[in-house]
């Protein structure tokens, strides 16, 4: 048995403001992916997956969501022969891990599932959506399902408001560019619900909370608006405006080590970051008008080219 790949996903824009209905982008990343699989052999080096599925497993047994059931038996039959997930996307780095594991078990065990051939009306991306974000909610304490979701369908998605969501085409790449986002690689690991609960905790903040519906929604619906036209020195402008306020409000969120090169950015215009997922570490958000000059000014820095501007 092998199941099919799927993909890392970067939430391009919509970090936090999602949760307070901002705009939101959202791309598949293929450069690293999952799939089940079973062992050829021996299984000792895949006991650690098999058991957190195993995990998994009994947590989907406990859950009761409108619009889904497994087939537990096949599952189990499929643990006991070692079944385990072979994945090269990160974990703990923002760009999806859990959301490809959930999507692999959907497509596999979910009896009935809402197919990607099918038509995928909003009311079905909502359903989906729901299902994915009980099923991920073992791994995060709370999810709201878009990584899986991302991962499954495998295109571009616009998040309008938490209730609109739609598949969407984005601007053809330039190869031959100068301007590139890109992944700047933290060297560590972060976790989604300190993070979140962190943030739950600033908006009790009347300040904090104004900012978000003021200033960090604004942005962010600008940068999603400029990145689906190709206006990217709008962009840019935008992003600078959205990694000030980030640099500013959400200093527990960028590791310490990078809040000068961060600083930095803003103020010679080489680069500009920001979060990638909730941040905390694993991988931050790169965005530059020359990637050759923010990579001689990031040396020493591991650099991956997401998209070219």
């Amino acid at each position: 048995m092998k199941g099919p790949l799927f993909y890392a996903k970067i939430l391009l824009f919509g970090e936090y403001g999602i949760i307070k209905d901002s705009k939101g982008l959202s791309i598949p990343y293929n450069f690293y992916r999952g799939a089940l699989k079973l062992p050829q052999d021996k299984f000792e080096q895949h006991q650690d997956s098999n058991r957190k599925l195993h995990n998994f497993y009994l947590h989907l047994k406990t859950l009761d969501v409108q619009g889904v059931q497994f087939d537990f038996d096949r599952m189990k039959a499929d643990l006991d022969q070692g079944m385990y997930f072979d994945s090269s996307i990160p974990q703990g780095y923002g760009v999806g891990s859990s959301g490809a594991l959930v999507a692999s078990i959907y497509e596999r065990y979910a009896i009935e599932k809402i197919t990607v051939l099918e038509n995928l009306t909003k009311e079905k991306l909502l359903e989906l959506k729901a299902i994915f974000s009980a099923m991920e909610s073992f791994f995060h304490g709370k999810s709201s399902g878009l990584d899986p979701l991302n991962s499954y369908l495998s295109l571009p998605l616009l998040i309008n408001s938490k209730e609109n969501i739609e598949p969407t085409g984005i601007p053809s790449q330039n190869p031959d560019a100068k301007g590139a986002v890109f992944l700047l690689d933290s060297g560590a690991t972060g976790e989604t619900a300190p993070m979140v609960a962190i943030f739950m905790e600033n908006m009790k903040n009347a300040h904090f909370s104004k900012m978000m519906q003021e200033e960090f929604i604004k942005y962010t619906d600008y940068c999603v608006e400029d990145f689906l036209k190709a206006n990217f020195k709008g962009l840019l402008g935008n992003v600078k405006s959205l990694s000030k306020l980030v640099l500013q409000n959400f200093k527990p969120m960028i590791p310490q080590n990078f809040q000068s090169l961060w600083e930095r950015g803003i103020e010679t215009n080489d680069y500009y970051l920001k979060l990638c997922g909730s941040g905390g570490g694993g991988y931050i958000l790169g965005f530059t008008q020359d990637f050759k000059k923010a990579q001689a000014a990031l040396k020493g820095h591991h650099l991956e080219v997401v998209y070219y501007l």
